[in-house]
């Protein structure tokens, strides 16, 4: 929730900027947060109390510029308020903090380990993720964690976020045909929930698996009754009417 002083009277989303109008300058600030949100959308497809923004600016003051993440994610508020969307978070209108804040290193560093950990430790974000995937030494994927006012560094690859129900991690996989380390939710056992193209492959691969079984169990029945025939045509060869077997 909010907890600092904003001016009375406050522009709605529709009324601010939707972006800062800087373009990413890696394709993987859009398709790592977007992967994560993909996965979402079918991992929570029944709840409607959450929203994951994707290079959308949350607006915190008036007259201040939006912080801009590659990816962030709420709980407790309206996933869609209406059919337009929201052109950006504006957090007078929702009154809810973003629990987790992404942001994906590219060449052009944007302070991501300095400027923003402490724009985003004064807005209240419990999580904020860092990844690197030129990192060489030090992690790739640093999660850390609010704790009295201060960001805490979590160690394990994935790191288990109790408050939001999943864990998030690193792993090569292939998304959107390039085959590389991407970043996934996980659940506390540390099982990586699938991505939308590998969820329709295993419900293929269930419905094919289904075919089989009934296709198995008619040849199974088919074999029975051509058993049941031989039996009878041999009970029939002795004299004996199967018909009227009592």
């Amino acid at each position: 929730m909010l907890e600092y002083n904003l001016p009375r009277y406050l522009p709605s989303a529709e009324e601010l900027p939707d972006s800062d109008d800087a373009p990413v300058d890696n394709e993987l600030q859009e398709l790592i947060p977007g992967l994560l949100k993909a996965i979402l959308l079918i991992l929570w497809a029944e709840r409607m109390d959450w929203f994951f923004g994707v290079d959308m600016g949350i607006y915190y003051h008036p007259d201040e510029p939006p912080i801009v993440p590659d990816g962030f994610l709420s709980l407790g508020v309206e996933r869609f308020y209406d059919e337009e969307l929201r052109p950006s978070y504006v957090l007078w209108d929702e009154n809810v903090v973003p629990i987790l804040a992404l942001e994906v290193v590219s060449q052009n560093y944007r302070k991501e380990y300095t400027t923003k950990l402490d724009q985003y430790a004064e807005l209240g974000v419990l999580y904020y993720v860092i990844y690197s995937s030129r990192r060489r030494r030090k992690p790739r994927l640093e999660v850390h964690k609010l704790v009295n006012g201060q960001y805490q560094l979590q160690l394990g690859n994935p790191v288990w976020l109790p408050e939001i129900g999943l864990g998030i991690g690193c792993e090569r996989g292939n998304y959107s045909g390039v085959t590389r380390e991407w970043l996934y939710w996980y659940n506390e056992e540390g099982k990586r929930y699938p991505t939308p193209k590998e969820q329709i492959q295993q419900e293929a691969q269930r419905a094919q698996q289904e075919t089989q079984r009934a296709q198995q169990a008619e040849q199974r029945a088919q074999q029975a009754e051509q058993r049941a025939q031989q039996l009878a045509e041999q009970l029939r060869a002795l004299g004996i009417d199967p018909d009227n077997l009592g």
